[in-house]
């Protein structure tokens, strides 16, 4: 019997709302430059041609209520609040209007960035991988199934830091609906059960500090609170 040389880690994965069950996770893909005045908060235009990606580790993912570490190698660590579409069904070149098929559900999520690791590296035309693909990066509140909540095409999307609202715009200003995004990388992947979609973050982003408390919610699908831990 074929035996591994060290045990290997176990799967990443996301409780259900209503379930006792866990959702496993594969890959996390993000959305970069989805709302248009964050794109200008970045100092860049919005691409209206077509949408542009990043990903990150699985094991990236913390559960609500964790204390995440402030990572080593930044001194410019942001949050960013996001809508994550949690898919439950294989989807390869599958049409906009068939996309929401695909879905298992939703979720609140945070993509945690080393800011300044990113604009060095966005400068440089290099990707961002240091400043996207961090560990403990990507917070995920308990997934709200599609079946029961429907699929939201809009509604408010907040973010508050230590009880002071920095985020808040609605799911409705996406540049790129969900089933658009779906339908986009489903073309150059093979998505399927277990795949998470980070779908961009509204304006408002900023740094947080050891001790910060940060509470995520969108509207219809739940909450995602974390706090900052110490710097590594």
């Amino acid at each position: 019997m074929t035996k591994f040389v060290f045990d290997p880690p176990p799967t990443p994965a996301i409780p259900i709302a209503g379930l006792d069950a866990l959702f496993p996770v594969a890959r996390i893909f993000c959305v970069g430059r989805n709302y248009e005045d964050h794109a200008k908060e970045m100092g860049i235009a919005v691409d209206r041609e077509k949408p542009f990606y990043f990903s990150k580790s699985a094991t990236a993912l913390r559960p609500s209520g964790a204390t995440i570490p402030y990572p080593p190698g930044t001194n410019n660590y942001h949050f960013e609040m996001e809508l994550v579409v949690a898919i439950g069904a294989p989807a390869f070149k599958i049409a906009a209007a068939d996309a929401l098929n695909a879905i298992y559900g939703y979720a609140c999520g945070l993509d945690m960035t080393r800011r300044d690791l990113q604009l060095s590296e966005r400068a440089k035309q290099r990707p961002w991988t240091l400043g996207k693909d961090v560990e403990a990066s990507a917070p995920v509140s308990t997934i709200a199934r599609a079946a029961a909540i429907g699929h939201p095409a809009r509604g408010a999307i907040t973010l508050r830091q230590n009880a002071e609202i920095r985020q808040s715009a609605d799911l409705s200003q996406m540049v790129w609906s969900v089933p658009e995004i779906i339908a986009h990388l489903s073309g150059f992947y093979q998505l399927g059960p277990g795949d998470l979609i980070f779908t961009g973050t509204p304006a408002g982003v900023g740094p947080v500090a050891p001790g910060d408390h940060l509470e995520g919610v969108i509207e219809g699908i739940g909450e995602l609170t974390v706090t900052i831990g110490e710097k590594r």
